[in-house]
């Protein structure tokens, strides 16, 4: 199964539902998220929205990591929070388990909450100050399971052991741990009812460096261990690289490029993903020349007025006439690359190699 953008989803709505086993675990479907923007003036009310997410479609497959990177700004963790049902989106469809729940009510959600978690990109300020972290932990428990007194401490000592605390330290206040320790306590608060899909939301960039492997490291083992399948936001290419399977490049609310993390790193055929990958720091005497630093021109434009066709085109080095009007849509350039998609109506050639000022070069 292959996750494909809009404009090619009509292979992907087979007449007879896939076995369990083959459906992805998630299924979005021209998902759109828009936001009111609220108005300054007294006597008037602006119509204006901003467009969030616009149009992705994508599959998470059970047991991957898929990684969404992009630029601050782009949609990313507006497109995760919906995917979690923390916003209900503006229209599309997303399937968990080839269940809808996109429009699904508070009470027909409620199964689904504890097969789905979400780990916070702020240690500090996704845990309460004032609550203990054996509380914190144990609140899923108490939640959804009814789980009290000594069982209930058991449980959250099970849990403070897996991610690597002190399990004596459970009466401890957030206050009394590093950053580090923080993430681990949200981590296990993330993971106690054994979900099937978490969404890490920019885990360890608010962590230091030394730490941010160690995290890196424990979301992998926990991932083998309980058969988990991550989201993974991240601006750290190099973190993606790491850790991902397959890689998803938004710009400006749309997806542009969907691949394999090895074959995106090693022939990217968007432009912007391939200005994205020149950004990694590399000494120079290492660096490729397909590697060189690209330099894009002027600033994002506005999702609350996004340019017409492609949305890259105004930075684009390579944008023609053709980019202005006309929409690009997902697909694979190659038969042999088939779960390689990018939405450019002139993409990059393999070994091709691109400059900021634009053009080609042998």
């Amino acid at each position: 199964m292959l996750a494909v953008g809009s404009a090619v989803s009509t292979t992907l709505t087979a007449a007879e539902p896939l076995p369990a086993t083959e459906r992805p675990l998630i299924e979005l479907r021209d998902v759109v998220k828009e936001f009111p923007v609220q108005s300054s003036g007294l006597f008037r009310r602006s119509r204006e929205r901003v467009q969030a997410v616009s149009g992705i479609s994508l599959d998470i497959r059970r047991g991957e990591t898929l990684a969404l990177v992009g630029e601050t700004g782009c949609g990313k963790s507006t497109l995760a929070r919906c995917l979690v049902r923390l916003h209900d989106v503006t229209s599309g469809s997303i399937r968990f388990d080839g269940h809808e729940i996109a429009s699904a009510s508070t009470r027909a959600m409620q199964p689904f909450r504890r097969r789905m978690q979400m780990i916070f990109q702020d240690p500090y300020g996704s845990l309460n100050p004032r609550r203990r972290v054996g509380a914190m932990i144990g609140d899923p428990f108490t939640i959804h399971e009814g789980v009290a007194g000594d069982a209930l401490l058991e449980r959250v000592r099970e849990m403070m052991t897996l991610v690597g605390l002190n399990p004596e330290h459970y009466n401890r206040f957030p206050g009394d741990f590093s950053g580090g320790q923080r993430q681990r306590v949200g981590i296990a608060r993330a993971l106690a009812l054994r979900p099937e899909l978490v969404v890490c939301d920019e885990p360890v960039s608010a962590l230091d460096v030394s730490i941010q492997a160690q995290i890196l490291n424990l979301l992998m083992d926990l991932q083998g261990e309980l058969r988990l399948t991550y989201l993974f936001i991240s601006h750290d290419l190099s973190v993606v690289r790491h850790v991902s399977d397959r890689v998803a490049v938004m710009y400006l609310g749309c997806l542009v490029e969907i691949a394999p993390v090895t074959q995106l790193f090693a022939a990217s055929q968007h432009p912007y993903t391939r200005a994205l990958l020149s950004s990694v720091p590399v000494p120079r005497i290492e660096r490729a020349p397909a590697c060189e630093e690209i330099i894009l021109l002027g600033d994002p434009p506005s999702p609350m007025a996004p340019p017409s066709g492609c949305r890259f085109h105004p930075r684009c080095p390579r944008a023609q006439a053709r980019c202005q009007a006309e929409v690009p849509v997902m697909r694979a350039l190659r038969d042999q690359d088939a779960e390689h998609l990018v939405a450019c109506h002139f993409p990059l050639a393999e070994g091709e190699t691109m400059t900021s000022s634009g053009g080609r070069r042998a």
